[in-house]
């Protein structure tokens, strides 16, 4: 009884560190290589007209959005590929698709890894933490505000997988397009935070095509993604 115990804790250790080994995407880039407070603006000031407006934008969206659209919001708070599955159709998925998975957690990784430093240096409050009348209907977070992560990585993948299926490409971005916005939808951002995410979204996308690693994974994920989807 005590041998077999001691193997299924061993097997339980072997599937934990795994998982856990799974989940550490490595980005393509870092922050050292794409320094986004070198491109792009500051934010406006708490107190400006720009962010007085926006905030206002924000509440009217606040009052006007349905329930449809707070579902969609909602959903859409998840950083991951699937959630263009709609353009995609059902063969879109990621056990059927291993190799464009793992290709695309290291490209979500990619944003934190060059996103999050930036926002740590702008340190723009949400939206909610300038006004007690926001309230968001996704996950609340604390981290900075500009730019948007969530609009960064939309742009990315969007991009990044018009290219593998160029067919689809307006109805992708079309896609990509609304995943950030659901982040103003949600109350979460300020539009202007989903425009420099836009920027920045495609600034990274440019330099990854180009780099020689990121073109060698790219194309096996190109690959096996076509192969699925029979095209």
């Amino acid at each position: 009884m005590k041998r077999f115990a001691s193997l299924a804790a061993g097997f339980l250790l072997l599937v934990t560190g795994y998982a856990a080994h799974a989940d550490e995407a490595q980005p393509f880039v870092t922050n050292k290589d794409i320094d986004l407070t070198m491109i792009l603006p500051p934010p406006p000031a708490n107190d400006s007209a720009e962010t007085k407006a926006e905030l206002g934008e924000v509440l009217t969206l606040q009052v006007t959005r349905t329930p449809e659209m707070e579902k969609r919001a909602i959903a859409d708070a998840e950083e991951n590929v699937w959630r263009f599955a709609d353009v995609m159709g059902p063969k879109f998925n990621k056990e059927t698709l291993p190799k464009f998975s793992a290709f695309f957690d290291r490209v979500v990784a990619t944003e934190g890894a060059v996103v999050d430093p930036a926002k740590d240096v702008w340190k723009r409050p949400r939206p909610h933490q300038l006004s007690d009348l926001v309230k968001p209907v996704v996950k609340l977070s604390n981290s900075g505000s500009w730019p948007s992560g969530h609009a960064t990585v939309g742009t990315m993948m969007g991009i990044i997988l018009a290219d593998m299926v160029p067919e689809k490409r307006a109805e992708i971005m079309a896609r990509a397009a609304e995943f950030a916005h659901n982040r103003v939808v949600g109350g979460i951002h300020y539009p202007s935070d989903i425009e420099m995410g836009k920027i920045s979204g495609s600034v990274i996308a440019a330099v990854l095509l180009n780099r020689p690693d990121f073109k060698a994974e790219y194309e096996v994920a190109r690959s096996e993604l076509r192969s699925d989807l029979g095209m």
